[in-house]
């Protein structure tokens, strides 16, 4: 027998990137954990007594995270006036350090944790720190919590404080190695889902080393694993990089040259600002994900991404929070980051690339970063059923809103809005 639930009320979906599905009075059918459909009327072969009777909300596809970090979550909003290599040094780094203590970071992870529950997010791509055994408990903990998300212990072996740099590319392979096995153990006792995974982590170029690089690349091929990183967020970050590796023609031929740029390992490249066409074709051959993360971007004055030049080369591109250097944990807020960013590029960058629309990057936060999990993302047949109810109520007003109106209204106005209940594969976690 199916393990049937019926959602009911007003639905809202990507078809497309340039399409939303809105219906009104309508059912999301889910069976097993996957969508069945999305019906106008319910069709008589499904059991009524399942119906979970929504109203007037909004019903949402699950919303996805694909860049954040962590253990930043204590102190976002600080730092906000110094640009990346700044705000690391003097803020994320001695942050990050005090993970090595477990107690310290189960504390700080069950806050973030915490937080995110009542979130519209139910995907994620998460940093952690050097720090295994902390990086283990912030799996459980999502886990737990029942979200579905890639979680990497980070690596460094230079360009750190002491407190934090690992002391050589053998240790910090041999700490990913440790992560590795812990996750497995926990997974094969029941303890953690399978829609909780490890990701591969190298901070960025300058933090780990040629041999670091290596050990990881031939860990992504052996054990088939993803790989998550730092790609030209800033001119500053790039121009270390041809320091450190003068012998590559740009920052992401060194990611490259290691195995961890995209096919046959699924990767995903933080914000990627001045990544140049030789890069962007990179990226392209294969297949990476570029999180764009536009209210970082805006707070360590990195930059602003040419998404639409990206979406027009056939990238694909999902939202990152990008916590803490993007300070709100909403996915729904960085929707609307990514228009502001967008427009603010046609009008000073480029008058060419239009500005991103509601639907685009409606999309963006949901199929765009959720196909890197999957079939995630929508709520087309066959897909997993991730859904959000979505209560707008508290935004006040006399005017008569279709449901396209009111999805965008509920971006631009997200405080205002409260997640009522969220489901991740069919199971209710809210």
């Amino acid at each position: 027998m199916k393990n049937t639930r019926i959602l009911h009320g007003n639905i809202i979906y990507s078809t497309s990137l340039t399409q939303l599905a809105a219906k009104e009075d309508a059912f999301l059918v889910m069976e097993d954990g996957l969508c069945a459909g999305v019906f106008d009327a319910l069709p008589e072969s499904f059991p009524k007594d399942k119906i979970e009777d929504y109203g007037e909300a909004l019903i949402i596809p699950g919303l996805v995270d694909l860049h954040l970090h962590a253990p930043q979550f204590a102190y976002r909003g600080l730092g906000m006036d110094l640009d990346l290599i700044d705000w690391l040094n003097t803020v994320t780094f001695p942050e990050e350090a005090k993970y090595a203590h477990v107690a310290y970071a189960q504390k700080a992870y069950e806050l973030f944790v915490d937080t995110l529950r009542s979130t519209a997010t139910t995907r994620m791509a998460v940093f952690g720190t050097v720090h295994s055994e902390a990086t283990v408990q912030l799996a459980r903990l999502l886990s737990e919590a029942g979200f579905g998300a890639y979680v990497g212990k980070v690596n460094m072996d230079r360009n750190a404080p002491d407190s934090l740099r690992e002391e050589s590319a053998a240790a910090s392979y041999r700490e990913t190695l440790d992560y590795l096995q812990k996750l497995s153990t926990l997974k094969s006792l029941g303890k953690i889902s399978d829609r909780v995974k490890p990701i591969l982590t190298p901070r960025f170029v300058p933090s780990c080393t040629p041999q670091l690089m290596e050990n990881l690349g031939e860990l992504a091929g052996e054990q088939h694993l993803p790989v998550q990183s730092h790609l030209s967020e800033s001119k500053r970050e790039i121009a270390w990089v041809k320091e450190l590796e003068p012998g590559f023609e740009n920052y992401g031929a060194v990611y490259a040259a290691y195995g961890m740029m995209g096919n046959p390992h699924p990767s995903i490249m933080a914000h990627c600002i001045w990544s140049d066409e030789k890069e962007v074709e990179m990226m392209r051959r294969g297949g990476v994900y570029v999180a764009h993360c536009p209210q970082s971007n805006t707070n360590l004055a990195s930059g602003i991404a040419p998404v639409r030049h990206y979406l027009e080369t056939g990238l694909h591109v999902g939202l990152g929070t990008d916590v803490a250097g993007g300070y709100s944990h909403s996915v729904l807020r960085t929707m609307a980051d990514a228009i502001q960013a967008s427009k603010l590029y046609f009008r000073c960058v480029d008058e060419s690339k239009k500005p991103l629309t509601l639907p685009e990057v409606f999309y963006l936060g949901t199929l765009g970063g959720g196909s890197f999990f999957g079939k995630v993302g929508t709520f087309e047949k066959g897909y997993e059923a991730d859904a959000v109810i979505l209560d707008d109520s508290a935004i006040k007003t006399g005017y008569e809103m279709t449901l396209s109106q009111r999805i965008e209204r509920a971006v631009y106005l997200s405080e205002y809005c409260r997640v009522t209940a969220k489901y991740v594969a069919g199971q209710r976690v809210l």
